[in-house]
């Protein structure tokens, strides 16, 4: 009886799906689908939309995207060229997720920095009094 291999999982050290969730999970990944959900852009556009992303990273992210087949790139035969970007098929169904991912970010802004905030005046005090543990 032949085994059958067992589904991909994120929690396995060796699965590839890992490579899939460190290119979603992404930043610049997530700001990038983010933009292209209104529709095709040219890079000087996207690079102005997405506040804070170098050429270099911008650069980077979209040819991940690319070769993922999350971005189709295309380049019309004009002088000078014309390159825009868009999102394929497979890109268009990561919209909802991120989008909600980033409504989430913005949602619970205020309670992650006062946590980080309540974090960072505990670890103070406790290096200024280490008898208090």
């Amino acid at each position: 009886m032949a085994k059958t291999a067992a589904p991909p999982s994120v929690l396995e050290p060796q699965c590839p799906s890992r490579l899939v969730l460190d290119r979603i999970a992404d930043k610049w990944t997530a700001l990038v689908i983010q933009i292209l959900a209104g529709g095709t852009m040219r890079y000087a556009e996207l690079q102005r939309a997405i506040g804070g992303i170098s050429q270099k990273m911008l650069t980077q992210t979209l040819r991940s995207l690319e070769r993922d087949g999350l971005v189709q790139r295309t380049v019309h035969p004009v002088v000078p060229p014309k390159v825009e970007y868009s999102l394929t098929r497979l890109g268009r169904t990561l919209i909802e997720p991120l989008h909600a991912l980033c409504r989430w970010s913005e949602k619970h802004l205020a309670e992650l920095q006062a946590n980080r905030a309540l974090a960072k005046a505990k670890a103070v005090a406790a290096v200024a009094d280490p008898s208090a543990h």
